[in-house]
């Protein structure tokens, strides 16, 4: 189902010069009190314009088939992420860019198949890491092969109840 868009009010073209003469009279109380109203309305209104088929999101625009996020742009399957775009298959994170398959993580960057990351960027396969950039297969900062990588991350994803 796809959700109505919801903007703020704009004016229709005849009447753009009357409220651009209105603003430009504004002082600074009047001024401020027209932010909070507009800021208020749109932090109030929890329309998703442009998602399809999201269920229980606040503020995310153009998704597809997510549930549960706030503020994400752009992102398709994810569950449970804030502030993230253009991502897809997320679970938990948090103000990631780009990013596929990541869970838990948060402020990465064009990576994918991470779990429990922070600031990571071009990475793959990664559990436990911070601040890496283009390392794949990487547990605590630690690279492994890929073998040995998938042997652990099993054995700690089970332990750590990380489906």
């Amino acid at each position: 189902m796809k959700e109505k868009a919801t903007r703020a009010p704009t004016p229709e073209p005849g009447e753009e010069a009357a409220a651009r003469q209105a603003v430009v009279a504004l002082g600074k109380r009047e001024f401020m009190e027209q932010f909070q109203k507009l800021s208020k309305g749109f932090a109030a209104d929890p329309g998703n314009p442009g998602s399809y088929s999201c269920e229980g999101c606040q503020r995310c625009a153009n998704c597809m088939f997510c549930k549960d996020c706030d503020s994400c742009y752009h992102c398709t399957h994810c569950v449970r992420c804030e502030l993230c775009n253009n991502c897809s298959h997320c679970v938990d994170s948090k103000s990631c860019h780009a990013c596929a398959y990541c869970v838990q993580c948060e402020n990465c960057t064009g990576s994918a198949y991470l779990l429990l990351c922070h600031n990571l960027q071009d990475c793959n396969y990664c559990f436990g890491c911070v601040g890496l950039s283009k390392k794949d297969f990487h547990i605590l900062n630690v690279p492994f092969s890929r073998t040995e990588y998938f042997k652990v991350t099993n054995r700690l994803r089970k332990e750590l109840g990380i489906s």
